[in-house]
């Protein structure tokens, strides 16, 4: 029953996160219908009577009643129809987004799981060992978490590119070496064009993953079973790793699962900043051409990827942390 009940949960949630991705951009100024003739008036003489059907191609026909465009929205939905993109036209946007998650999954979802791990070790050796050197690693990671990721990023290009030409400024591969496949040229140039962005996004999140260890580790090892532990005479690293880190860990195991599902939607500075070709990236190219069926495919996959996250971490927090199934 308590499944069920969550199941609910997540399921309205999700059809409110739908119907608010098709009302929020048609809110916007501006129509797409506009933005597809001014390019296709770049090529030549457009026909009146090709505005009719570009608005019947893109759902956004004035004539038709804005509740009946929902409800065709939400069939094109369970079809896998998201229509076609205008900033890409004529391509289908399941392609554009087949295209650029990928490239983000791969960035941001290692760079958030290294920045998870090695917050995760440090914050447990700099709470263990508090008073030590360790904690002033506290106030370095925390100052370049305050710094904002384009400027970090642009910081990076400037010393990095520019100066010592030791990474590229942009882009995600080399298109005039490599082709995008599954062999050793094309993944090392694509991790040496993806080197800097990932730098930027672990050293620029590091900090709270650290400082939220160290002090649940010091909060934990105040405890009564840390002092049970210590006068049983279990080796130190025991104590440390299976009793404080293990509880210590829980609120940022949680943490961790939540921006898992936010991996999805990439970082859109730093795409931005270097070109990337990602999720991030793609959604900017999509505001700015007022693209309404790019940007709800987009506004769905993310709305999917954090309330499935949400969901798997209610589920599992349990297995977890028995207390969370005794409280239930």
């Amino acid at each position: 029953m308590h499944i069920l009940r969550k199941l609910g949960f997540y399921l309205v949630a999700l059809w409110a996160a739908v119907t608010l991705n098709f009302f929020i951009p048609r809110l916007l100024p501006g129509s797409p219908v506009d933005a597809v003739l001014a390019k296709l008036a770049l090529r030549g003489p457009v026909d009146p009577g090709t505005r009719r059907s570009i608005e019947i191609m893109l759902g956004a026909d004035d004539e038709k009643p804005l509740l009946q465009e929902y409800f065709a929205y939400l069939g094109g939905l369970f079809s896998g129809d998201l229509g076609v993109s205008v900033t890409y036209f004529p391509t289908p946007v399941t392609e554009i987004i087949a295209n650029a998650l990928p490239w983000t999954l791969v960035l941001v979802g290692l760079a958030t799981t290294i920045t998870f791990v090695l917050g995760m070790a440090l914050g447990t050796f700099a709470g263990w060992k508090r008073g030590t050197w360790l904690d002033s690693l506290i106030p370095a990671t925390t100052i370049l978490q305050a710094v904002p990721y384009f400027w970090l990023a642009l910081l990076f290009i400037y010393v990095l590119s520019v100066n010592l030409d030791l990474f590229p400024i942009a882009g995600g591969y080399d298109a005039s070496l490599v082709r995008p496949a599954l062999d050793y040229p094309f993944l090392s140039n694509a991790v040496y064009y993806g080197f800097l962005p990932a730098l930027t996004i672990v050293l620029s999140s590091l900090g709270g993953w650290l400082l939220g260890m160290r002090n649940m580790m010091v909060s934990t090892l105040s405890e009564d079973y840390i002092v049970t532990a210590e006068a049983k005479g279990l080796s130190p690293r025991r104590i440390m790793v299976m009793y404080a880190a293990r509880n210590a860990m829980l609120p940022s195991v949680s943490g961790f699962a939540i921006s898992l599902g936010f991996v999805v939607s990439g970082s859109i500075v730093v795409e931005t900043v270097f070109s990337y070709p990602g999720i991030g990236f793609t959604m900017l190219q999509a505001v700015n051409n007022n693209d309404y069926s790019l940007m709800q495919g987009l506004f769905l996959i993310i709305t999917v990827s954090v309330l499935a996250a949400n969901l798997v971490v209610d589920l599992l927090y349990g297995i977890i942390d028995p207390r969370t199934r005794a409280r239930g």
